[in-house]
C-alpha cells in the first residue's frame, strides 16, 4: 500500500465517522458548537410551562370526576372502591 492510499483510507474513515456522529448527535437531539463539540439543545420555557399548566388542567379534571363519582354513589361502595384502587 502506498503513503497516497494510506492518506486516502484515513480521509476516507475520519469522514464516514464524522458522518455517523452528527447523525447520532441530530437524532438525540444534540447541537454543535462552532468547535463541532456536542451540546444540550436549549430548553423552550414556553412549552415546558405550557406542558406544566395543562398537567395541573388534567389533574384538576381527576379530582373533579372522583368528586362526581363519589357524591352520587356513596351508597354504593364506589368510593371505597376507587381508594382501594389507589393504594395499588
Amino acid at each position: 500500500m502506498s503513503w497516497v492510499t494510506a492518506i486516502v483510507l484515513i480521509v476516507l474513515i475520519v469522514s464516514i465517522t464524522q458522518v455517523i456522529r452528527s447523525r447520532h448527535n441530530a437524532q438525540a437531539g444534540f447541537a454543535t458548537d462552532e468547535d463541532g463539540n456536542p451540546v444540550a439543545r436549549q430548553r423552550d420555557e414556553a412549552e415546558e410551562a405550557r406542558l406544566r399548566a395543562e398537567i395541573a388542567e388534567l389533574k384538576e379534571r381527576v379530582k373533579v370526576l372522583e368528586r362526581i363519582a363519589t357524591d352520587e354513589r356513596q351508597r354504593l361502595g364506589l368510593a371505597e372502591e376507587i381508594e382501594l384502587l389507589r393504594d395499588r
